[in-house]
């Protein structure tokens, strides 16, 4: 799975790495480095505007965790923040965004835990693991997007009205992370960008090939603080090589 990440980008930076068209300045998200469920993340999507017209790159914030369009509350969306590539056209909670509502996750890189088995000396514990590209470059990660229409907000007009939250695609580790955790984020390349926004593009074994692993597996991975298991933690020290 994908449970936390880095994302430290301006949004200035974002717009031109992503050749986005619109983004709104008023939409403001701190660097963190210690990225976790329900967080508002940068996402960069494309869309026609409500009323009609032509499609436009966007990049907005949404939150992490996709709640599906017919659910009766928000709970699930801590729970959907990954969903798997061999299924995710097939899931209900994910098949219609799969084939209508794609997006982009940028991220500096992401964490995953290693089991530690318990020695003569120290106690079974989870070694965190910071995983990037190796050229230090932003990674695409693969995602989704949905709208909720919360019940409690009365007005259509209202923006509390409507939840827009995304979900990250992962695949069977290879590689480097392969040796840390069994599943992996999935990320497109650059030059698949368009093809893989385009909200016209519908066939999913197409939209299939388009993913791969970040970087194609050319990964740096380095064991990092203890101090990143606590959501309250933030700062780029999370990104310290682990003490001895």
């Amino acid at each position: 799975m994908c449970g936390r990440y880095v994302s430290t980008r301006s949004p200035e930076d974002l717009v031109r790495r992503f050749h986005v068209t619109d983004w709104n300045r008023e939409d403001v998200l701190e660097p963190s480095w210690n990225v976790a469920p329900t967080d508002e993340v940068w996402a960069v999507l494309e869309r026609a505007p409500c009323g009609g017209g032509t499609v436009r790159r966007h990049l907005r914030p949404l939150r992490w965790g996709l709640v599906p369009s017919w659910a009766k509350d928000a709970k699930s969306g801590a729970r959907l923040i990954n969903a798997r590539v061999e299924t995710v056209a097939e899931k209900p909670a994910f098949r219609s965004a799969f084939v209508k509502r794609r997006c982009l996750l940028p991220a500096d890189g992401f964490y995953e835990w290693q089991q530690i088995r318990a020695s003569d000396r120290s106690k079974a514990r989870k070694q965190p693991y910071f995983i990037s590209q190796e050229d230090g470059e932003v990674m695409a990660l693969a995602g989704l997007y949905e709208f909720w229409r919360d019940p409690s907000v009365a007005a259509d007009d209202d923006p509390a009205a409507w939840w827009t939250t995304c979900t990250i695609i992962t695949t069977e580790a290879t590689d480097a992370a392969g040796r840390i955790h069994p599943r992996m984020p999935l990320a497109v390349a650059p030059d698949r960008h368009d093809a893989w926004l385009a909200p016209e593009h519908r066939d999913p074994d197409r939209l299939r090939v388009l993913l791969t692993p970040p970087a194609d597996g050319r990964l740096d991975v380095r064991p990092v603080s203890t101090a990143v298991n606590d959501v309250h933690h933030n700062g780029p020290r999370l990104l310290d090589p682990a003490a001895p």
